[in-house]
C-alpha cells in the first residue's frame, strides 16, 4: 500500500503545485496530513464538515478537493474550523487541495474534462490569471441549441442560458467555476459563446451588449470534473479505490 507522502509527492509534480500561481488562501497541496496510511481516496469539490463526515462514512483516508479549508483566510481554530479539523484528526483523514492547478491541467483539469464531455477537440489555452492561461478556447461551428443540450446532459442539470450571440458558434470559451464576472475580458479573445459556472447579475446584461451567448452551468456542477478525473488517475496509478463525494450547493 503506498504511503501518503508518495501520493502527495507524485500529485504535487503531476499538478505542478509549486509552479502554478493562485490566490494565497488556496493553499494548494497537502493541507492536513494523517498517519501516512492511505487505503481509499475520496474526491469532493469543497472541503467542509459535510464532505469530511461523508468521507468518514465511506472509509476515505485521503480526501481530494478543489476548494480547501482556508479560503476565508487566517482564522483561530475555533467553531467551524475546530469542528472540521476534529473530524479529520479523529478519523485519520488527510486533505489535499488543488485549485488553479486543477482548473488548467491539460489532462485531468476541469476545463479540459468539460471540453471533452462536450466533444470539443480543437482547443487551446486562453485567459490569463495569476501568470498563466487557465481556460480553454475551442474553435467549433455548432448550433448553440445543440451545445446547450450537450452541456445540460454533461452536467446533469439545467443551464441558465442567455442567448444573445450567434445561433451557430465559432469560438467557445470555457472557464469553469465563478468566472462570469470576467465576461468583458473573455470577449477580448473574440469568444462568441462563453461557458462558465456562475455570474453576477450584470453579466447577463453584458452578454446582450456584447452579443455573446452566456451559458451558466453552476459553479459546483462545472467543477466536479477535475476532482473526479484526478482521483481516478491516482486510483489507477497507486491501485487504490476512490469514491466521489457528491455534496452539491445548488449554485
Amino acid at each position: 500500500m503506498p504511503s501518503l507522502s508518495e501520493i502527495v509527492e507524485y500529485a504535487d509534480k503531476y499538478l505542478r503545485i509549486q509552479e502554478i500561481g493562485d490566490w494565497e488562501n488556496a493553499l494548494n497541496g497537502l493541507q492536513i496530513e494523517n498517519s501516512g496510511r492511505v487505503t481509499r481516496i475520496g474526491a469532493a469539490v469543497d472541503a467542509s464538515t459535510r464532505t469530511l463526515r461523508e468521507a468518514v462514512e465511506k472509509q476515505v483516508d485521503l480526501l481530494l478537493v478543489h476548494h480547501g479549508l482556508f479560503w476565508p483566510g487566517l482564522r483561530t481554530i475555533t467553531d467551524v474550523l475546530h469542528r472540521q479539523l476534529k473530524v479529520a484528526f479523529e478519523n485519520d483523514i488527510a486533505l489535499y487541495s488543488a485549485h488553479l492547478p486543477l482548473d488548467l491541467h491539460p489532462k485531468v483539469g476541469n476545463n479540459v474534462q468539460l471540453a471533452a464531455a462536450l466533444g470539443l477537440r480543437s482547443t487551446s489555452p486562453f485567459f490569463e490569471e495569476k501568470g498563466q492561461l487557465i481556460g480553454l478556447k475551442a474553435r467549433a461551428a455548432i448550433s448553440r441549441d445543440k451545445l446547450l443540450r450537450k452541456l445540460e446532459k454533461s452536467l446533469g442539470c439545467k443551464v441558465k442560458a442567455f442567448l444573445s450571440g450567434p445561433k451557430k458558434t465559432t469560438a467557445i470559451g470555457i472557464l469553469t467555476g465563478g468566472a462570469g464576472g470576467e465576461i468583458y475580458r473573455v470577449a477580448q479573445d473574440k469568444i462568441d459563446t462563453f461557458i462558465t459556472g456562475e455570474a453576477p447579475h450584470w453579466a447577463a446584461v453584458a452578454a446582450e451588449e456584447l452579443e455573446m451567448n452566456l451559458l451558466l452551468g453552476g459553479h459546483y456542477a462545472t467543477e466536479t470534473f477535475g476532482v473526479k478525473a484526478l482521483a481516478a488517475h491516482l486510483s489507477r496509478k497507486f491501485r487504490i479505490p476512490f469514491e466521489f463525494i457528491d455534496c452539491p450547493t445548488g449554485l
